[in-house]
């Protein structure tokens, strides 16, 4: 699915969760409702995914991990917070690097209005 697309489908399935169980949630629970709506939309995707970094060509002992990895291509960075930080885009930003992946939203569920939730991040394009 081009990457547009994509977004556009997921967004539909982060408005449809936040309508249905609203904000002041753990972000666990947001995460196990989406990959509901995943599912029921055909939307492929992973949870929690353990990925590698390197440091200067060697690959460390630890791992980071992804909340959401949609078909491959898209990182979503769940949130349940009063406010984001300017580091919650950074972390993003350098799970987009790490992974060489292009696009990343980043969702705040503790919000009135999921439109000012939802943030995309891009990395280079």
């Amino acid at each position: 699915m081009e990457i547009n697309d994509l977004t556009y489908a997921v967004r539909g399935c982060l408005f449809r969760v936040h309508t249905q169980l609203g904000p002041g949630l753990l972000e666990s629970i947001y995460e196990e409702a989406l990959a509901f709506e995943f599912n029921k939309n055909h939307i492929p995707f992973k949870t929690q995914i353990m990925y590698p970094v390197y440091y200067d060509e060697i690959k460390l002992d630890k791992e980071f991990k992804l909340d959401m990895l949609i078909d491959n291509q898209l990182i979503i960075e769940l949130k349940s917070v009063d406010v984001l930080s300017p580091v919650h885009y950074k972390q993003l930003l350098t799970y987009l690097k790490i992974t060489r992946l292009k696009i990343g939203l980043l969702v705040n569920f503790n919000v009135e209005n999921m439109q000012s939730g939802i943030n995309r991040v891009v990395y280079k394009l």
